[in-house]
């Protein structure tokens, strides 16, 4: 039986998307494949169902009607998840940022150690980010920094997108009450896991810049990010957030 799923949602990934994919499934250890595609114009859903023939049982495809936001993505992956018998939900970029080959590491990070949440960590262990201006790089770091100091979280990548969760922290977190919908959400996921208490490790890796497609950064994402966590700390000081 099964016990992980990767979800991955996808907007334009056709020039990644199967590469992905079979990178994942060839893996030595078994993971199962949710593709969540938000209607993308290029075929990259119909790319997904080609491959559906070639690994029937271990590939999953959901679409969406349009261009929803990542963390709405994710919320639908993992409540399909939650619906089935995955002990270890992870989540994972399609542009290759994410090596595949560290999803053992993270999901080791989880069944070997005591955490809950294993985080694949940009900053852990200095700066592992190939491929980024000098610009983009400090306004990550600096992120990650900004909402450390805000939140009060001990972690280092607070906007890494490179995640495994163990099932019982995504049962406890109130999936339907995740306000951010851009990158942000990596940021909200976080800070109610740690709020509920749950052990997060960060697992060091090293982040590739995409080199094929175009990233979907804007600056409403980062407006949503700087803003958004100042209201959500506020907010937690009260009884009326809901985790």
């Amino acid at each position: 039986m099964v016990d992980s799923v990767v979800v991955i949602p996808t907007y334009n990934e056709i020039e990644n998307v199967e590469r992905v994919i079979k990178n994942v499934l060839s893996l030595q250890r078994d993971f199962h494949i949710l593709i969540v595609d938000d209607n993308s114009p290029d075929g990259t859903a119909l790319k997904v169902k080609e491959l559906q023939l070639e690994y029937p049982k271990r590939l999953f495809l959901i679409e969406r009607e349009g261009k929803l936001g990542l963390g709405t993505a994710y919320i639908c992956g993992f409540k399909w998840a939650l619906d089935r018998s995955y002990e270890f939900i992870f989540e994972m970029d399609a542009d290759f940022s994410h090596n595949p080959n560290d999803l053992i590491r993270l999901y080791n990070a989880c069944v070997k150690g005591t955490s809950q949440v294993a985080v694949g960590s940009r900053y852990i262990t200095g700066v592992n980010v190939v491929n980024w201006p000098m610009s983009r790089v400090l306004l990550s770091w600096g992120a990650s920094r900004y909402v450390r100091f805000i939140t009060g979280m001990d972690i280092q990548d607070t906007t890494a997108g490179f995640v495994c969760y163990k099932r019982v922290v995504l049962e406890e977190i109130n999936l339907d009450k995740i306000k951010f919908v851009g990158y942000a959400f990596q940021i909200e996921m976080k800070f109610k896991a740690y709020l509920l208490k749950f052990k997060i490790k960060e697992v060091p890796v090293i982040f590739t810049d995409r080199t094929r497609g175009t990233s979907k950064m804007s600056k409403g994402i980062i407006s949503e990010a700087v803003f958004g966590v100042l209201k959500m700390k506020f907010n937690s000081l009260f009884k009326r957030y809901e985790i």
